[in-house]
């Protein structure tokens, strides 16, 4: 992204223009959409907001969705008493504001100390469509990107193939939680991105998400796709190749041995069996990922240790529901190691993938501060639960261990 400003920067203050940019975009029918983001607000559970502009009653309205952890809240407004909800909101409950257009990314940052800073650059986006309540569900993915044809998605004419509707789905869930996974991290606005996929089997949420990056964002990228079956990496190479993708490359590989010498900001894996699972997350961290995504299956390493604690013994002597045991204290003693070594983690349903109807998600977003007496609480509920359940060994817990990555 360019960081030059248009001459109107040097007599209006960042904040001010970026309100004269956004009325600019309002007036001219141009805005996609505003997004305030790095929330600092008291409500702890509200992530962003996300602001379009719709047709009411024939008349225009700023549409206000509100993203919570749990939930999302919409709240319509005039543009007038929008716009003014807007200024209220930025720099006091949000220290980041987005405005993307068919032809402008405009991105305002506060510091901590207040200071304003703006950035104007180009954007590639798809002009926004008739601006009704009822419009078409938005796609974070273009139907019409050269990628999903080349993967089979789509046909020569840019229509989802009946039998992939599901992964087209997939594709756009996953690029929505990813695109809300960059607002919540510490990734400066035009910093390049590195990007590690393991287990990226077909390539499709692999090639979704360069394209993503790069032309629905316009930065600079460099995304590796690692899966074990050689043939799959040889049809996603040439799939790239043929395209012209710079940026974008698979490589044969093993998520446990893996040399992750290079810088990553993203570390993504999906149905990783097992303790594959640990050792990617392991690698995130080692890494010093900002964003951590896994979908785990095949909790196993945890079932044999458990033991069935008093009063849980009567509920756990069903093999099934010792197997949900498993999984969640799998996951969640995951999500608070996570935690402990600096990030801000959830763990909800996705979509499942085509061979498996596993449909968690681990999501870890990487904290802007270390907080010592947090971290020593949550080792210390990570003792309690093992020792509960008796609990010998977890595989992420001994990675991190024996690289002293736990603090």
């Amino acid at each position: 992204m360019s960081t030059s400003v248009s001459p109107l920067s040097t007599a209006v203050a960042p904040i001010e223009q970026f309100f004269k940019l956004a009325q600019t975009h309002l007036q001219a029918q141009t805005l996609i959409k505003l997004v305030l983001a790095h929330h600092v607000g008291e409500d702890k559970t509200l992530q962003r907001v996300i602001v379009r502009p719709v047709q009411l009653k024939n008349q225009p309205h700023l549409s206000f969705v509100y993203r919570h952890q749990t939930r999302d809240i919409t709240k319509n407004c005039p543009v007038d008493q929008g716009l003014a909800l807007l200024r209220e909101l930025v720099g006091r409950d949000f220290r980041n504001a987005h405005i993307l257009s068919p032809t402008d990314d405009i991105q305002l940052a506060i510091s901590k100390k207040g200071k304003p800073t703006l950035r104007l650059g180009k954007a590639e986006l798809a002009a926004p469509t008739a601006q009704e309540h009822n419009r078409q569900k938005h796609r974070h993915i273009e139907q019409s990107r050269p990628f999903l044809h080349a993967l089979g998605v789509t046909d020569a004419k840019g229509d989802v193939i009946p039998a992939m509707s599901r992964k087209w789905k997939q594709i756009n869930k996953f690029i929505e939680v990813f695109e809300n996974a960059m607002q919540a991290s510490q990734l400066a606005p035009d910093a390049p991105v590195s990007v590690m996929d393991f287990g990226s089997g077909k390539g499709y949420l692999t090639f979704a998400i360069h394209d993503y990056l790069r032309h629905t964002l316009g930065r600079e990228a460099s995304v590796t796709g690692v899966e074990l079956r050689q043939d799959m990496v040889d049809l996603c190479n040439g799939a790239a190749k043929k395209l012209g993708l710079e940026g974008l490359g698979f490589d044969h590989g093993d998520v446990r041995d893996y040399p992750a010498d290079a810088v990553v900001n993203v570390m993504i894996a999906l149905h990783a069996c097992d303790i594959a699972t640990d050792y990617a997350i392991h690698m995130g961290i080692r890494a010093g990922a900002d964003i951590i995504m896994c979908s785990p299956c095949c909790h196993k390493q945890i079932r044999p240790q458990l033991l069935s604690p008093h009063p849980l013994r009567p509920i756990l002597q069903h093999g099934v529901h010792l197997g949900q045991e498993a999984e969640m204290l799998t996951d969640g003693l995951r999500a608070l190691l996570l935690d402990a070594c600096g990030y801000d983690t959830q763990v909800f349903e996705f979509i499942s993938l085509e061979h498996t109807n596993k449909n968690k998600m681990i999501l870890a977003v990487k904290r802007a501060e270390a907080d010592s007496a947090h971290t020593q609480e949550v080792r210390g509920q990570i003792r309690d639960i093992k020792s509960f359940y008796g609990i010998q060994e977890q595989c992420l817990e001994t990675l991190l261990q024996a690289d002293a990555l736990l603090p």
